[in-house]
C-alpha cells in the first residue's frame, strides 16, 4: 500500500492528497473518528516520499511539488471540515446567497495555502528514515501555530483536537496546549504504519518508534486520569446562575418587528419555573443571556432596561450580550458601534461593560473596510461600517469576589490569547479571574458541525487556562463546563432552554496558563531537531 501511494505521479497524486484530507476532517467535532488519522497521515507521508523520491529537478519544482500536495491535502481536509461555514450567506439569503460558493470554495482553498507551505518546510527536512515523521509534525505544527495567529489568527479545526475527544485525552493541553498537542498528535497518528511500511534495513529497529508511540500515548492518558481523579468537580454554593438559550430565528434576531416578541421570550425562560421547583430568580446571582441580545441599542430603551430591572429580584444581575455604541468623531456620521457584554443590576442600570476584542473577519468587519463597501459588499452583520474592536480585555463583577472574564463568540477559540497580562488579566491568585463566561450566536450557523466545534473549542480553554467556562449560546450548545473539561449540563441544539447550576470552582493556574506556548517551542525545536539528526544519519551512511 505505502509503494502504491509512493508511485503515484501526476494528478492521481494530488487526488490522492485530496482524498486524504477529506478523510481526514472526519476525525473533527462531531463526529471524532480520530482512528482514521492513523491511516490517512500515514498515507500523507507516502505522498510525499513520492515528492522526495522525484529527485532533484530544480528549486522550483522542488518547492511547487510538495506544495500542492499539501495544498491539496489541506483543501481536502478544510473544505470538508469548514463547509457549515456557507450555512450563514442563507440566513438573509437575498442579499449574500451569490456569497456561497466563495465561501464554501475559496475560503478553504485560502486556508490550504498554510499546509503548502508546511509540505515545503517537511521537504526540507525529508529522509528515507521513520524520523521523517518528526519533520512532517514540526513542520505542519509550526504552520498550524502561525494560522491561530497570523492576519488575526482563525486556528479551527487543528489537528491537535482529534487527541482531546473527551476530558480524560484533554489534560495534557494544561501543559503545552493545543499546539503542543497538534505535534503530538501529527507524530502519534503518523508514525505507526511509517515505520511498518519502512525497510527494516533503514529503520534499523521498529521497536524503537512503536516504544515511543506507547510511551506518548501512555503518558497522555495516565495524566488525564490522574489530573481527573485528584480534582473532581467543587461548585461554589454562594454563586447562583441561571443561562438562558431562547432559540431566537437568525433571520428574525435583528428586525426591530420581531422585538416585542423577543423580548417576550427572554424574560418567559429567565422568570420560568427550574427544574428544581423554584418559581422565580430569588437566590439566582446572574442571569445570562447570548450574544447580541437585542435588535436595537440598549442604551437608547430606558423601556427595555426598566423591563429588566422588573424582572431581576434584588442582589439578582443580568450578564447579557448587547450592542455599544459611541458617537463618531467630526465626519463620521455612524460613529463607533462595538459588540459587547453587559452587566445589568435589578434597578435596570448597565454597571459595567466589556466589547470584543477579537473581530470576525467578513463576519463583522471587511478587510479594507472602504474600498468593499464602495462596490457595495457588506459584512453579514450589515452593520453601517462594520464592528470596531475593543481597545482590551476587562474583568467584570470584581467587587463580588469572583472576577468574571467575558469572551464573545469567535474569541475563544484562540489558545493562549484568553489571558492579556498588559491589560492586567494575570494568571496569578493576585488579578486572575475565576470564570469564564462565553456568549455565542451560533444560529448562523444552524444544524451543522459548527456549533459542536466551537463547543470543542470553548471546553478545551476551561482545561487549558484552569476555569470554568459557562457557555451561553442563542440557539446552541450552551453548556457549564468545569476547569477540567468536564460538561456538567449542556442544551440540545436548536431548542428552547434553560440551565441553573452553581459555579464551577476554578482550578489553580495552569502550566500553559503561566508560561504560555513555551512548552510547544521546546517540542517544535526538539523535533526539528530529530528531523535533522536521522537526516544527516541517513546522509552519512
Amino acid at each position: 500500500m505505502a509503494a502504491w501511494f509512493v508511485l503515484l505521479l501526476g494528478w492521481r497524486r494530488y487526488f490522492a492528497a485530496f482524498t486524504t484530507g477529506l478523510l481526514s476532517a472526519l476525525a473533527m467535532a462531531p463526529l471524532d473518528l480520530f482512528p482514521i488519522l492513523f491511516i490517512t497521515f500515514p498515507v500523507f507521508v507516502w505522498i510525499m516520499d513520492g515528492v522526495y523520491a522525484d529527485g532533484k529537478e530544480g528549486w522550483y519544482a522542488a518547492m511547487k511539488k510538495p506544495f500542492l500536495c499539501g495544498w491539496w491535502f489541506g483543501f481536502g481536509y478544510f473544505l470538508v471540515g469548514l463547509w457549515w461555514i456557507g450555512n450563514a450567506f442563507l440566513v438573509e439569503a437575498e442579499d449574500f446567497a451569490w456569497l456561497l460558493p466563495f465561501a464554501v470554495i475559496l475560503l478553504p482553498a485560502a486556508i490550504a495555502v498554510y499546509w503548502g507551505l508546511a509540505a515545503i518546510i517537511a521537504r526540507l527536512f525529508w529522509n528515507d528514515h521513520w524520523g521523517r515523521v518528526f519533520a512532517l509534525a514540526g513542520a505542519f505544527g509550526l504552520i498550524e501555530f502561525l494560522r491561530g495567529i497570523m492576519f488575526t489568527g482563525f486556528p479551527w479545526n487543528a489537528p491537535g483536537y482529534a487527541l482531546m475527544v473527551h476530558p480524560l485525552l484533554m489534560q495534557s493541553s494544561s501543559l503545552i496546549g493545543l499546539y503542543g498537542i497538534t505535534l503530538i498528535a501529527f507524530l502519534v497518528f503518523a508514525l505507526p504504519l511509517v515505520v511498518f511500511a519502512t525497510p527494516q534495513s533503514i529503520s534499523y529497529s521498529r521497536k524503537i518508534p512503536m516504544l515511543l508511540v506507547l510511551a506518548i500515548l501512555g503518558a497522555h492518558i495516565s495524566y488525564g486520569a490522574f489530573r481527573l481523579s485528584t480534582n473532581p468537580t467543587v461548585l461554589e454554593e454562594d454563586v447562583n446562575i441561571r443561562l438562558v438559550q431562547p432559540n431566537i430565528d437568525q433571520g428574525a434576531k435583528f428586525h426591530e418587528a420581531h422585538e416585542a416578541e423577543i423580548l417576550k421570550t427572554y424574560a418567559a425562560l429567565s422568570n420560568a419555573t427550574s427544574a428544581a421547583g423554584q418559581e422565580s430568580l430569588n437566590g439566582t446571582d446572574y442571569v445570562i443571556w447570548p450574544e447580541s441580545a437585542f435588535p436595537f441599542l440598549l442604551t437608547e430603551r430606558r423601556d427595555v432596561l426598566t423591563m429588566i430591572g422588573e424582572m431581576l429580584p434584588e442582589g439578582t444581575q443580568l450578564i447579557t450580550g448587547a450592542m455599544r455604541a459611541e458617537p463618531g468623531a467630526a465626519g463620521n456620521v455612524y460613529g463607533k458601534v462595538y459588540n459587547s457584554v453587559y452587566v445589568i443590576d435589578e434597578n435596570g442600570e448597565i454597571v459595567e461593560a466589556t466589547d470584543k476584542t477579537h473581530l470576525v473577519p467578513f463576519g463583522e468587519y471587511l478587510p479594507f473596510q472602504e474600498s468593499l463597501e464602495a462596490i457595495g459588499l457588506r459584512q453579514l452583520t450589515q452593520l453601517r461600517g462594520g464592528f470596531e474592536a475593543g481597545s482590551e480585555r476587562k474583568l467584570l463583577l470584581q467587587q463580588s469576589g469572583f472576577p468574571m472574564l467575558a469572551l464573545i463568540c469567535y474569541e475563544i477559540i484562540f489558545s493562549g490569547d484568553v489571558l492579556e497580562k498588559e491589560a492586567g488579566i494575570l494568571t496569578d491568585s493576585g488579578n486572575r479571574p475565576k470564570w469564564i463566561v462565553n456568549v455565542t450566536n451560533d444560529g448562523w450557523f444552524g444544524f451543522t458541525p459548527g456549533p459542536y466545534q466551537h463547543l470543542r473549542q470553548s471546553i478545551l480553554r476551561a482545561v487549558e487556562e484552569g476555569l470554568p467556562v459557562i457557555r451561553v449560546a442563542n440557539s446552541g450548545i450552551s453548556a457549564v463546563i468545569d476547569p477540567f473539561g468536564r460538561m456538567l449540563q449542556r442544551t440540545g441544539l436548536g431548542v428552547e432552554a434553560v440551565i441553573d447550576t452553581q459555579l464551577p470552582r476554578a482550578g489553580a493556574p495552569t502550566i500553559f496558563s503561566q508560561f504560555g506556548h513555551m512548552g510547544f517551542y521546546g517540542i517544535l525545536g526538539l523535533f526539528f531537531l530529530l528531523a535533522l539528526i536521522t537526516r544527516r544519519k541517513i546522509t552519512i551512511s
